[in-house]
């Protein structure tokens, strides 16, 4: 019976909720001479991965992203699976025998190492887990930071540095009209911090972060964003490529937007943002806590690729700081069952379609990668979509060609009557949606978007209660 048609639907497992597998989701929704059932499972009760967990609070408007999401879990053909934990509560080998395909979608979920001595001292963070905490994501809702320090180093010039610096510097006035959890709140309004200074190893024109995210850092209600006329002079290779056709525009416009920041002069605002380039730590200085950070400058130049490199001088320098959040760029982590290419971090494959080996040939049947467990932690959001578009159009060849898996059990009900024998607790989109809707409630009942449950005991309390709530109340 060929797969895909009404009485032999398509079966298809997503695991993990964020943005890439939403967009995956809606690629098959809208092949319409396919059938297609479409489970997605996380292991938290919350869908959106990231949207939810990694977006900075005081950036509302990126989240409104999540309507899409909603359009695509109300389709017929959707169901979603909340609090069920791939390789826990679920092993590949249960959902071969109920799906055609799985599609990975799992994100990367670690921070990379920066390798130098005192990384693991006390008072040092990986950004990572800062955004988690004051986020609300349930890894990372017990986590301590110390904010008696008067000031911070953040290692890095991506977006998620500009976050976690942003976030710091923020006044309580800023921060009560997002949907910041009230611990963090609390936390970061009593915060002494005073200083937060960025590094980026290489120049101004190589910095990862987008035009909106610097123009963001100078325009704080309470900090200035303080950049030294020499630390946005451009060498001759960063301006060589600015002038050429190469150049992304991005890239152009940051480096003007550095330097009308940097010809400002400073407010005398209570907390200050000190942005540094051509700077790598090469030491976290401290014996049972972070006391400072040991920095060399760095010169550029061109590998044989032609791609601009930093290299280390003998300048260095130490700067006293009491706290340090890495941000050098996230990693994915093994899955149970499904090939893994460590070096990368990621499941090794060819367009989608999961491999065996990473630089092999033979392909898993039935297994397919989508967002930054496929290509690494690159790009935003939007950057998603056309790459979750290319892993299904994969998926699709194979089921016209017959090459994926033949379940035993594909009826729709088997899973959850599966969950239901492991007494597995699993949320709907249902149940999301009225959790969403209590969350709502709070914030509304204080002036905020959202107050968010941060703990998924009390996720699962207060879905179960709004379940009992009579309709109408």
């Amino acid at each position: 019976m060929s797969v895909g048609t009404a009485e032999n639907p398509l079966r298809v497992a997503i695991i993990g909720s964020g943005p890439s597998g939403f967009y995956a989701a809606e690629r098959l929704q809208k092949e319409k001479d396919l059938t297609v059932e479409i489970d997605m499972y996380d292991r938290l009760p919350t869908p959106f991965g990231l949207v939810r967990g990694g977006v900075a609070p005081d950036h509302q408007k990126i989240k409104s992203v999540t309507k899409i999401y909603d359009r695509i879990a109300g389709k017929d053909n959707f169901r979603f699976y909340g609090h069920v934990e791939f390789g826990r509560d679920v092993t590949r080998a249960d959902l071969a025998a109920h799906y055609h395909a799985i599609i990975y979608a799992v994100g990367a979920q670690t921070d990379r190492n920066l390798g130098i001595p005192g990384e693991d001292l006390p008072g040092s963070h990986a950004a990572t887990e800062f955004v988690g905490w004051y986020n609300g994501h349930p890894d990372f809702r017990d986590y301590e930071f110390d904010l008696t320090q008067e000031a911070a180093a953040v290692i890095g010039v991506g977006n998620v540095a500009m976050d976690v610096s942003r976030i710091l510097a923020r006044t309580r006035g800023e921060l009560i009209e997002t949907d910041i959890t009230d611990y963090a709140l609390d936390a970061l309004v009593n915060s002494n911090i005073k200083t937060i200074y960025i590094f980026g190893r290489r120049g101004p024109a190589q910095a990862a972060f987008t035009n909106p995210e610097i123009k963001e850092l100078g325009d704080m209600e309470g900090a200035d964003l303080i950049i030294a006329p020499n630390e946005i002079e451009l060498d001759p290779l960063s301006q060589e490529y600015l002038d050429s056709d190469e150049a992304d525009r991005k890239d152009v416009k940051n480096v003007a937007i550095m330097k009308e920041f940097a010809a400002r002069t400073p407010e005398g605002k209570p907390k200050q943002i000190v942005l540094r380039f051509l700077a790598s730590p090469v030491e976290i200085m401290g014996t049972d806590h972070v006391t400072g950070i040991k920095v060399v400058k760095n010169e550029l130049y061109k590998n044989e690729r032609g791609t601009l490199r930093p290299r280390s001088t003998e300048d260095t320098e130490t700067i006293p700081v009491g706290l340090v959040f890495r941000s050098v760029g996230y990693r994915g982590v093994a899955l149970p069952d499904v090939p893994f290419y460590d070096k990368w971090g990621i499941i090794p494959n060819d367009h989608g379609r999961v491999l065996t080996e990473f630089g092999g040939e033979e392909t898993v049947t039935g297994d397919y990668v989508v967002g930054w467990i496929k290509r690494g932690p690159s790009g935003i959001i939007g950057t998603n979509k056309p790459d979750s578009v290319e892993t299904v159009e994969k998926l699709l060849q194979d089921v016209q060609t017959g090459a994926l898996m033949t379940p035993d059990k594909p009826a729709r009900d088997a899973v959850e009557t599966l969950l239901q024998e492991r007494d597995i607790d699993y949320v709907t989109y249902a149940d999301w949606q009225l959790l969403d809707e209590v969350e709502q409630t709070r914030g509304a009942d204080s002036g905020r978007p959202r107050l968010k449950f941060s703990r998924i005991e009390d996720m699962l309390s207060a879905i179960k209660s709004a379940r009992q709530k009579p309709a109408g109340d």
